[in-house]
């Protein structure tokens, strides 16, 4: 693969020694994917997977604020308003699909999830072999703040998080800092933000376990998993409506503004996300969550809440949305669990591999 360094790609792909260096390219919008990227991603890693002098995948962003803000929503806004949904669908086919291969890559993933990681920006990051926060970290899936259901293997990571956490994460669309990533299993170690560049000049010469054992250092507290007694009570079970009025009538505080946090995200996108949380933990790998994270995903695009949120976040920023329904007694559970039904033709073509051989061994 030639190098692309030009300072309008959307990903630069450089190699340095050992390393195949990606970086994501949008530093004004924090590196927000568009299907360009996710493509662009895609190629190198499959011309690196069979080129024996790449020995270590590297993924940064571009910019100080965050390896990357998640998905390009405005472009998916602009397809809910004017378009049929199929090339959001096709971003979301190609998206997940460069999530599964990252969690799958046989060779050392190196992903620097320093300042902002969200969303889509979860995917291409929290996958991968090793999992590097800073003290700059601020990881989350904020999806149903935009009437939406987390995606790129969200589901599944959330799901496999200590006890209710990763329930209180989805459904607050919540941030964590380095140590509560790495103690709720999202990240791998931590290594402060002014040894970076440190660690990208180890990895051209050393292998990534190496390279980051020389700089990493012991991780910040986790506040959140401090927390969790009172979190996995009030966030046990499979009813919004019970965890909800847990949290209002609890005499803590902070499950008090928990119960106003969620209170003002989209009642179907709730719904949607615990029932997607319940149903992942009876699936047995990244790849079958995905597939129905991809049911999911296009049934939610296609409610009024997708665009309506987006529009109130991202567009007009006036922070009012108004939701259709708008409240969860008016939620049709026969609606929510239609999300889960086979797309028949249009399911997601995504084959179940083996787990990556060379993670552990770099």
């Amino acid at each position: 693969m030639s190098e692309h360094v030009t300072p309008e790609s959307e990903v630069l792909c450089t190699r340095d020694g050992r390393v195949g260096h990606l970086s994501l390219n949008r530093p004004r919008a924090i590196n927000a994917l568009t299907h360009t990227m996710v493509n662009l991603l895609q190629s190198a890693l499959d011309e690196w997977a069979d080129d024996d002098s790449v020995q270590t995948i590297l993924l940064t962003g571009s910019g100080e604020r965050g390896l990357c803000a998640g998905g390009d929503i405005v472009s998916l806004y602009q397809d809910a308003l004017s378009g049929d949904g199929r090339e959001a669908a096709r971003f979301w086919a190609d998206e997940y699909r460069l999530n599964a291969a990252i969690n799958s890559y046989p060779k050392p993933y190196v992903a620097l999830m320093d300042g902002v990681v969200l969303g889509g920006g979860v995917g291409v990051s929290a996958h991968a072999s090793h999992r590097i926060v800073t003290e700059r970290s601020k990881i989350g899936m904020p999806e149903t703040a935009i009437g939406f259901v987390p995606d790129v293997g969200g589901t599944w990571l959330l799901s496999h998080t200590p006890g209710e956490l990763g329930t209180y994460l989805a459904l607050t669309a919540g941030m964590v800092g380095a140590g509560d990533a790495i103690a709720l299993g999202l990240a791998d170690t931590f290594v402060p933000s002014s040894r970076i560049p440190e660690l990208i000049a180890l990895l051209a010469t050393t292998t990534a376990d190496e390279a980051i054992a020389a700089v990493c250092a012991l991780a910040p507290e986790a506040p959140l998993l401090a927390e969790r007694d009172w979190i996995d009570a009030a966030f046990a079970g499979d009813s919004m409506a019970q965890i909800l009025d847990r949290l209002k009538n609890s005499p803590l505080g902070a499950a008090r503004d928990t119960f106003e946090r969620i209170a003002s995200k989209s009642p179907t996108a709730l719904a949607a996300t615990l029932d997607s949380l319940r149903r992942v933990v009876h699936l047995d790998s990244l790849e079958a969550a995905l597939r129905q994270e991809y049911r999911v995903t296009l049934r939610a695009f296609l409610t009024p809440d997708f665009a309506e949120g987006v529009r109130a976040q991202v567009i007009d920023k006036d922070r009012t949305p108004h939701w259709i329904p708008a409240t969860l007694d008016e939620v049709d559970p026969a609606a929510v669990t239609a999300f889960f039904e086979p797309l028949d033709d249009a399911e997601l073509d995504l084959p179940d591999r083996s787990p990556r051989a060379a993670a552990t061994t770099s």
